[in-house]
């Protein structure tokens, strides 16, 4: 009988040996589907928010203090997009591995030229962000210098695994250049294409495809339209048309069906992460989505 016991406890601690994996807590989906791409079946990825969740904006629940408490690595945006919450996660937490300036802890844009940096900090001027612009997913190119950077971090905190993540990281790169000269290729018409922005979190969206942006239904970031500034706006576009205004699917399209109404311009809903459309399942299709809603938009 003991015999028996003692095989079936070394079977699980066996089976649970096989299935161990390294745990990782992405604050935004991009990050969670990077990773899941670099890692493969070596990871366990737990994404902090949802596509349709507004990252800046998000409770410090428990769950996600007991998911940082077991994390081997966090993976964040930075430039403060997560200032509002995940500093309370990761003290809640407790766990030295992931704490900033601690190698569990990795801000993707550590790796990346940011744009849009304020010259006046001000509260008062909305949700400024002192560091630049921190929606850097906007450019399919700025995945490719964090994909690297996060490689090599995986392999300095699971050695045992190098040389799997560099095959990992290979392939990937492979596709993501490849995916990226057809992206461009393909949104090549849309270069120099006037365009509003719901939200000033297009910044490297516009830097790659070449649009031009006109104007911004938020008066100051983050701050919800007054009929004033819609009516500056619609003067705006009288004297400067523009072909869409561009929405990120966690907002309110509201006040840009109002303004389509009175220009009759295009509301383009972008995913503007993956998963944020049905048609945005990972990070090729989410590109992929954007591209295509851009060009139907300017049509």
């Amino acid at each position: 009988m003991r015999s028996i016991l003692r095989f079936i406890v070394l079977a699980w601690l066996g089976t649970g040996a096989a299935h161990a994996s390294f745990n990782i807590f992405a604050t935004v989906p991009e990050w969670g589907a990077l990773a899941q791409e670099l890692g493969g079946d070596k990871v366990r990825v737990y994404t902090a928010t949802s596509p349709l969740q507004d990252p800046h904006h998000v409770q410090a629940k428990p769950s996600l203090i007991a998911r940082a408490r077991t994390a081997d690595l966090v993976v964040a945006t930075g430039a403060e997009l997560e200032v509002g919450w995940l500093p309370l996660v990761l003290q809640q937490a407790g766990n030295d591995k992931v704490q900033p300036g601690a190698p569990g802890y990795f801000e993707a844009t550590a790796y990346v030229p940011l744009l849009g940096k304020p010259t006046r900090l001000d509260r008062a001027e909305g949700d400024v962000h002192p560091q630049g612009d921190p929606h850097i997913q906007g450019d399919p190119r700025n995945i490719a210098r964090v994909a690297e950077a996060l490689a090599q971090r995986l392999a300095q905190l699971d050695p045992g695994n190098v040389a799997y993540y560099r095959s990992r990281y290979q392939d990937f790169a492979a596709r993501w250049s490849a995916a990226i000269a057809k992206w461009q290729q393909e949104a090549a018409p849309l270069h120099g294409t006037a365009v509003v922005v719901q939200h000033k979190g297009f910044t490297y969206l516009e830097a790659w495809l070449g649009l031009k942006e006109v104007a911004a239904l938020e008066p100051k970031p983050g701050m919800e339209p007054t009929t004033s500034h819609l009516a500056e706006v619609l003067a705006t576009l009288q004297r400067e048309p523009a072909k869409m205004v561009l929405v990120a699917a966690y907002q309110s399209d509201q006040a840009s069906q109002w303004l389509a109404q009175r220009t009759k311009i295009h509301v383009v809903k972008l995913p503007f992460t993956v998963g944020g459309t049905d048609a945005a399942k990972d990070l090729f299709s989410f590109y992929e989505d954007t591209v295509q809603r851009l060009l139907k938009g300017a049509a």
